[in-house]
Order: structure tokens, then C-alpha cells, then sequence
């Protein structure tokens, strides 16, 4: 059998269409990716530690030394001239290093979690949320959806903190099964504010605008929902049948059917849901991935209503509500305080 020679290998053109380049390309683009984040993760972890050193060391100086609120104005005039030109040490900065290491030094579980932010985003979890909890559940929900400035300023708007309190008390309309509870993923209400929907819009509108704002929808339901479809088509019987939205929970590994209703909930979508979810198990699924998950998302409901017509649904499914104006955070605060605490259960006042 006759060799191939490096100069015919070189003369051999190259298909950049071809498998094996893709798969090529691929793998190099995914390394620079993370050779990226790599590196900006790295930066950010020694600042984040370069913040809160300055602000300990001002914090323990003050104690030990008696030195008063003027050391801060003094430190950042020799750094700026020693660093001339190097942002980051005005006297309003150093004064938020000093607020970052005393607000987290007594929770060593928070602390560690700072290096994992940019300083601001730190600084806007540091700046609205108000107590232990809320910026733990800020801290950890930005580090795992990796929230960018915007997207957590969103959050922090809409009250994320205080729906998702209240969407834990009571967990009531929810199907019952002896799986793992996929439910967990999702809430009780959602804000859909962004959609920009007018007084009177119907069901294709609210459909058509949530298509159409995806990545902010996604911002509000979990960056793990993946789009499948609109008005995804099944077909049972020789009949066809659609589905107003299909979308991939990439953690659950299952498809999760959403049903949307302008109006207030009532007992037959719980069975036309559970027809979809079985639709889609036997006809949609793959072997591997589990079983079908279902949304139906009102304007309003009784929850009386949802309880009796969930009792005995077979499927994993949730009715939640949904919101098209920004909430009174006011309101939701005096609602989140107001309510009995579980036992064990921690909520600090603001």
C-alpha cells in the first residue's frame, strides 16, 4: 500500500464543510470560550479579593487605631496619585469596600461567593437587597443563570425575592406524583411585563409576544428552558392538534408544554393539558428523556377551583399565574412579611 507523503497531504484541499472540520472548528471555538472565561474569571476573583482586603483592612484599622472617616478620603487621594490613571480608588469606592466586607464578614457562606460576581453586580445586590436571605438568594440565582448587570437590575426590580417567597406558601396546586417533583421549577406567578401587550389582547397576542421577547421571558422562567415550538403540532388519530407553546427543560430533561389563557382558570384544561403531555410522551419524547411536563398560565384563578379539578390528575402538571405590569414591591413585601413562617423557615425584615 503506497504512503501518503506530507507533501501530498498538504496538496489535499481542504472541505471546510466536512465532519471532521466542523467538529474541528468546534472544539476550538469552545476552548477560546473557555480560555476566556478562564482568564476574566480569574481577573475578577483577585479584584473581588482586592476590594474586600482594602475594605477589611480600613474596617480593622478604624477598631484598632481609633482612626475616624477621614483615613478613607486620604487612603483614595495617595492611591489615586500612586496610581495614576487606575479607576477603582475614589473615596466613594473605598466606601463601598468598607460596606461590602461589614455587611458580609459575619456569614462566611456569602463571602465566598463574591468572587464568582462582578464588582457591579456585587455592588447592586449590596446596594437593594436588604437582609441576609435576600441577597443570598440573589447572590447564588445570579451565579447560576450568570445574570449580566441588566438582567439582574430586572430581577431585582420585578421583586424576583419576594414573588418567589410567596410562590413557596402553600405549594397547593400542584399534581400529585411519586416522582421527584420536576414542579419545583417553576412558580406560582410570573411577571410578563416586557411583553408590552395592550388592554383587551388575546390569546395569539400574548403567544406571539412571548415568542417574540424570548430572551427576557427566558430571564423570568429559567435559563433552562429551551425553545421548541409555537403552536406545536401533534397529531392523534389523524387528528391535528396544537399546542400554543413546547419548550425543552434542559435540567429536567423533558418537554414542557405551556397552555396560555387570557381569562380566569377552568376544570377542563387540566384534562386537555394532561391529553397534550400523553401526546407528546408517545408520540414526541425520546427513550431517554422523561416525562412531560405541563404549564397552563392564567390571568386568574380560584384556588379552590385548581385544587379539587388537580386532585387527581395522573401528569405533572402546575396552573401559575401571570402578571403583565410591574408589582407593587411594597405590596409583596408587606404580603411576604405578613404570612405565619414554617417552622425552621428564616425571613428577615428589611
Amino acid at each position: 500500500m503506497k504512503k501518503i507523503t506530507s507533501k501530498k497531504l498538504s496538496s489535499i484541499p481542504l472541505d471546510m464543510k466536512s465532519s471532521d472540520y466542523k467538529k474541528f472548528f468546534s472544539e476550538i471555538k469552545d476552548r477560546i470560550v473557555q480560555a476566556r472565561y478562564e482568564a476574566y474569571h480569574s481577573v475578577n476573583k483577585e479584584l473581588i479579593l482586592l476590594y474586600w482586603d482594602i475594605g477589611k483592612g480600613i474596617v480593622e484599622k478604624q477598631k484598632r487605631l481609633g482612626w475616624g472617616d477621614a483615613v478613607v478620603e486620604q487612603l483614595s487621594a495617595d492611591l489615586q496619585r500612586e496610581f495614576a490613571g487606575v479607576k477603582g480608588f475614589s473615596k466613594e469606592s473605598l466606601w463601598r469596600m468598607k460596606k461590602l466586607y461589614e455587611t458580609y464578614r459575619a456569614t462566611p457562606k456569602l463571602s465566598t461567593l463574591l468572587t464568582e460576581l462582578s464588582w457591579s453586580n456585587n455592588l447592586l445586590i449590596l446596594n437593594r437587597a436588604h437582609t441576609a436571605e435576600e441577597r443570598e438568594f440573589y447572590l447564588k440565582t445570579c451565579i447560576n443563570e450568570r445574570w449580566s448587570f441588566r438582567e439582574l437590575e430586572r430581577q431585582l426590580d420585578s421583586a424576583l425575592f419576594e414573588r418567589y417567597m410567596l410562590s413557596k406558601k402553600p405549594r397547593t396546586i400542584v399534581a400529585k406524583t411519586k416522582e421527584k417533583d420536576p414542579l419545583v421549577y417553576f412558580k406560582n406567578e410570573y411577571l410578563l411585563d416586557f411583553l408590552g401587550l395592550q388592554d383587551g389582547f388575546l390569546e395569539k397576542d400574548l403567544r406571539k409576544a412571548i415568542v417574540s421577547n424570548l430572551r427576557q421571558f427566558f430571564l423570568e422562567f429559567g435559563k433552562n428552558f429551551t425553545f421548541v415550538g409555537e403552536e406545536y403540532p401533534v397529531v392523534v388519530g389523524g387528528e391535528d392538534f396544537k399546542i400554543d407553546l413546547v419548550f425543552y427543560h434542559r435540567q429536567l430533561r423533558c418537554l414542557v408544554a405551556v397552555e396560555l389563557k387570557i381569562g380566569a382558570f377552568k376544570p377542563e384544561y387540566v384534562g386537555k393539558m394532561q391529553f397534550y403531555l400523553e401526546a407528546l410522551d408517545r408520540k414526541i419524547k425520546l427513550e431517554h428523556e422523561n416525562p412531560s411536563v405541563g404549564l397552563i398560565l392564567c390571568k386568574d384563578h380560584n384556588k379552590e377551583v385548581v385544587e379539587i379539578a388537580m386532585s387527581r390528575a395522573a401528569s405533572p402538571m402546575q396552573v401559575s399565574l401571570y402578571k403583565t405590569e410591574i408589582i407593587d414591591q411594597r405590596l409583596l413585601k408587606r404580603r411576604l412579611h405578613s404570612l405565619p413562617l414554617p417552622k425552621g423557615d428564616k425571613i428577615g425584615k428589611p
